[in-house]
């Protein structure tokens, strides 16, 4: 019989403890895309990228060219000349596929640098709001399976959100 108190004692408990729970959510995707530094950090990213490409595509177009006077006077050439040619073209192509994979790090690095802090602005606008309103949670509506209930504070964490934005960008 003391088991069972107990064990609707604990029950209600939780119950209670789980009514008491204030959650929220925000739509961090709708965020991000409004935020003026983010803008620019992707616009940096679509620079870097695009002269990496280019980088690319003239390294390509040499090494191509360089196949191409090959194959036309292959034939005529030495043993030694065609063994030689064939390792400068080897060679060429190591150096395309190497310095694509230094562009693919390159580029990883700048996302993260760019976007840590974007991130950390974002967080910073949901831990304000969420102390605000006295919340316990806050998720986020691109990472919910489901969802029905919670206060939306997409609008608030924005507001926030942008004068963090406003601020940091200041300081630079």
């Amino acid at each position: 019989m003391r088991k069972l108190i107990i064990a609707l004692i604990v029950m209600m408990s939780v119950g209670t403890l789980s009514a008491q729970s204030k959650i929220g959510h925000i739509n961090s995707n709708k965020l991000l895309d409004t935020l003026p530094s983010r803008k620019v950090a992707i616009k940096t990213l679509e620079d870097f990228g695009a002269a990496g490409e280019k980088e690319l595509t003239e390294m390509e177009t040499e090494l191509q060219k360089i196949y191409q006077e090959y194959q036309a006077k292959g034939k005529t050439l030495s043993e030694v000349m065609r063994q030689y040619e064939e390792e400068r073209i080897q060679k060429k192509q190591q150096a395309l596929q190497t310095r694509e994979q230094e562009l693919q790090q390159q580029m990883s690095a700048l996302s993260s640098d760019l976007n840590a802090p974007i991130l950390k602005r974002l967080q910073k606008a949901v831990d304000i709001v969420a102390e605000r309103k006295k919340l316990n949670y806050i998720f986020d509506e691109s990472q919910a399976i489901y969802s029905k209930g919670g206060t939306d504070l997409t609008s608030e964490v924005m507001s926030e959100l942008l004068k963090i934005d406003a601020e940091d960008t200041k300081k630079k």
